[in-house]
């Protein structure tokens, strides 16, 4: 087999057949079908020849394959047995020279705590129902992982993106910025998926900053956002209200940040959220 050889449809279908398997909503699948999409994917993803590359979702391969044309490595997770159980058949059979470089770990990745190698970088199709959750689990469990490139829905994709002020702007905006620099990077059309989703697909990439932000507790700092973005239409003395204990302790707060407390959670970017959970620790009453 060529060693650029990689899955399109008629592969695709094949091995599905071959295990049995035929892609479910539930878990979101949606199978890569089409081989420029996944080099599209991979130059993207600017990977370099001495990493570790985890691949969440993997499905049938089409993407582990170009994966591990250009990494040291692929850790694969994957939640679905039969697939988890295809997959090193897959790469024994299209690329078995580098069968040896590929970990599969049976697991959900919003709940995987560790790996078997720690991961450079995140290249995935992730499931639409769990991306914003599942990217962001990583990048807390994950502290090796410097940068990577998902698909996503495209709307979702647009919101991790969006920039303060914007109306798609919110809670995945936000938390994204905490760990890393995020921006798009392109949009995938729905005839590339087996079976063919309704909507597009978006490129998110992303590189994680050198240092964090600030010296903040993290839960306060989360809790802060999903408060602020809760009604947001509320202005953020009467948004932040009950995560502070009072109306009055969060205009407190607000204050001591030098944060306006008539404005609205979409105004403010992560460097006004950080000194609000930072204000918030000075005063642990408002928000225990």
């Amino acid at each position: 087999m060529n060693e650029t050889a990689l899955l399109g449809a008629a592969e695709i279908r094949d091995l599905a057949d071959r295990a049995g398997i035929r892609p479910t909503k539930t878990l979101g699948q949606n199978f890569v079908i089409d081989p420029n999409t996944i080099r599209r994917i991979i130059a993207t993803a600017e990977i370099g020849p001495g990493e570790t590359v985890l691949e969440v979702g993997p499905g049938l391969g089409s993407l582990t394959l170009g994966i591990l044309d250009v990494a040291e490595r692929v850790v694969a997770v994957e939640i679905d047995p039969p697939l988890a159980a295809q997959l090193p058949d897959t790469v024994a059979r299209y690329r078995p020279e580098s069968a040896n470089r590929l970990d599969v770990v049976l697991a959900d990745a919003l709940k995987v705590r560790e790996l078997p190698v720690a991961p450079d970088a995140v290249v995935a199709n992730l499931p639409y129902n769990v991306a914003v959750p599942v990217l962001l689990n990583l990048l807390d469990r994950f502290p090796s992982i410097r940068h990577g490139l998902v698909m996503v829905q495209d709307e979702v994709a647009d919101r991790l993106a969006a920039q303060p002020g914007s109306k798609i702007y919110g809670v995945p905006s936000v938390k994204a910025a905490w760990y890393a620099d995020v921006r798009k990077a392109g949009i995938i059309g729905t005839n590339v998926f087996w079976p063919a989703p309704k909507i597009r697909s978006g490129l998110v990439s992303f590189a994680r900053r050198a240092e964090p932000l600030a010296d903040v507790d993290r839960t306060i700092l989360f809790a802060a956002i999903d408060a602020a973005f809760a009604q947001r239409r509320k202005t953020l003395r009467a948004a932040l209200a009950g995560w502070a204990g009072s109306s009055e302790r969060s205009g407190e707060i607000l204050e001591a940040a030098g944060v306006d407390p008539g404005l609205r959670g979409e105004k403010l970017g992560i460097e006004e959220f950080i000194r609000i959970a930072q204000a918030a620790d000075i005063h642990p009453d408002a928000t225990k």
